[in-house]
């Protein structure tokens, strides 16, 4: 065992870098544009060179997509439920550039079927930051394809996945509703007015709706640099309007998400339109999770602060 480690949150389009001390603080870290889908010349081995470059021979542990087919190497994933010391036992080693680097396990929830890599570490951060959540909660992971996650004693024990943001860029990008990315603004009514579009269509639900961000253009009652934050509006506001129809989340209960702030901001909006408790996760989540399940498997012997 040893007292500091290097952490790598490699995903589709990103590789971040930490080094982490002694008490488990991140005293250095590093972002480069070498996602397994954009790897430099020399492949894996150079961009992991070039995360690394100067730091001293540590233990290495690395989540997401390094560890999918597409990957490093792909490491099978764990049907839920899943706690901390599962993912830790499971921990697939990769020896490359006189390295051992320890890749976490993605989860399977089975039932659905759904799958995620990544995210399974940010929840092992929450937790470890927020040790109240264990016993059972509700986590949101908004981004391109939105996490709706439910923990129990400590452990994963079913997830959905909502491909919110994805849609949002065909939709915006690639679609008959597409308008000139020159021409857009933002307009936090034309948001709200999606949000509460995706509300009142009830059963029918958003694809009864969408086209609307046509037809209101035509009517001149939806200015064409105003359609990117309609259909946001209207794509969050479906995601909600699912996740409460599906039971994923009651009103009343306290979600926590976890991810970046700008769309974190769109959510909370959103939310105050269902009547929704939404609340923000500490940050550095995965850099967190990292630590905590290297602290499990034995990677470091000194516990995490905080």
């Amino acid at each position: 065992m040893t007292s500091a480690l290097i952490g790598l949150d490699w995903g589709s389009t990103r590789l971040r870098a930490y080094r982490f001390d002694e008490q488990g603080q991140v005293v250095e870290s590093r972002t480069l544009p070498h996602g397994v889908r954009r790897l430099p010349e020399g492949g894996f081995l150079k961009a992991f060179a070039l995360a690394v470059d100067g730091w001293p021979s540590l233990p290495v542990i690395a989540c997401g997509m390094v560890g999918s087919r597409n990957g490093w190497l792909e490491v099978p994933y764990l049907d839920t439920p899943v706690a901390v010391d599962r993912l830790a036992a499971a921990l697939t080693p990769l020896v490359a550039g006189g390295h051992i680097i320890h890749i976490v396990p993605g989860l399977r929830d089975a039932s659905r079927p759904d799958v995620m890599r990544g995210e399974e570490t940010q929840v092992a951060g929450v937790l470890a930051q927020s040790p109240a959540s264990a016993r059972e909660s509700r986590l949101l992971l908004p981004g391109t394809h939105s996490k709706w996650v439910s923990v129990r004693d400590g452990a994963v024990t079913s997830f959905a996945t909502v491909m919110t943001g994805e849609l949002y860029g065909l939709l915006r990008d690639d679609s008959a509703l597409s308008t000139s990315q020159s021409e857009q603004a933002d307009d936090p009514q034309a948001f709200h007015r999606g949000v509460v579009a995706a509300r009142e269509s009830g059963g029918a639900g958003m694809l009864s709706r969408v086209f609307s961000a046509r037809t209101l253009v035509l009517n001149g009652a939806l200015a064409p640099s105003s359609v990117a934050d309609y259909l946001s509006g209207l794509l969050i506001g479906e995601e909600l309007r699912m996740a409460l129809a599906a039971g994923w989340v009651k009103l009343g209960d306290m979600v926590q998400m976890v991810g970046e702030d700008a769309l974190c901001a769109r959510y909370l909006r959103a939310a105050e339109v269902f009547g929704l408790a939404l609340g923000t996760a500490p940050q550095d989540t995965t850099a967190r999770g990292l630590w905590r399940i290297a602290r499990e498997a034995a990677l470091v012997s000194h516990p995490t602060t905080t």
